[in-house]
């Protein structure tokens, strides 16, 4: 059965207030995110992984330490990434639950040290790619960043949280300022209850 994109949680201008703007959603959404969704299709029509989850296609076909990824990775692990890119955000829940907030403090030393060392992870990855919070294999919490498509399920990590440093995720709005684009999306566009959610279910 072939992937489909799914629409929005939100309207499309639920986030300007947050500074993502209606303009970027729908490029982002709408053409990016539909590419992905449209290409992958194509990609593994025929293939032993027509019928596969998209966690499934994502840990078969990733090559560990390869630079290009094939075209079936990189656009099934980018049609899943938006998938969780766009519930990760939202108008409402920009108050830390308590749970999450405790174990942030208890990984990172404070709220604001986690912030610091997510920023730094996004404005430091080289090109395009994103930077993460994920549960470790150890049960930790980490900031990690991944080039292009690859995302933490390559290595075996729970998502709790991804910010997209590609550019069309932040040019309309930010131009080329991608830390202030990943100190806003902390600040003002995170749904934090969704990531305590999937703390709760790591």
């Amino acid at each position: 059965m072939a992937f489909e994109l799914p629409d929005l949680p939100y309207a499309y201008d639920a986030l300007a207030e947050g500074g993502m703007s209606q303009e970027t959603l729908e490029y982002h959404h709408d053409l990016h995110h539909k590419a992905y969704v449209d290409n992958g299709n194509k990609l593994i029509a025929g293939t032993e992984w027509e019928n596969r989850s998209l966690e499934e296609i994502i840990t078969g076909t990733y090559q560990a330490g390869a630079v290009a990824q094939n075209g079936i990775f990189n656009n099934i692990a980018q049609l899943w990434n938006h998938n969780q890119f766009w519930e990760m955000m939202g108008p409402k829940g920009r108050s830390m639950p308590g749970e999450l907030e405790s174990r942030i403090k208890d990984g990172f030393g404070s709220v604001e040290k986690f912030k610091q060392e997510f920023t730094a992870a996004g404005v430091g990855q080289f090109g395009s790619g994103w930077c993460w919070l994920v549960v470790d294999t150890d049960g930790t919490l980490k900031v990690t960043k991944t080039e292009n498509g690859v995302n933490p399920l390559c290595f075996g990590q729970k998502v709790l949280l991804g910010c997209d440093v590609w550019e069309h995720s932040y040019y309309i709005d930010f131009r080329n300022k991608r830390p202030v684009y990943v100190q806003n999306f902390l600040d003002n566009l995170v749904n934090w209850e969704n990531v305590a959610e999937r703390l709760a279910s790591a």
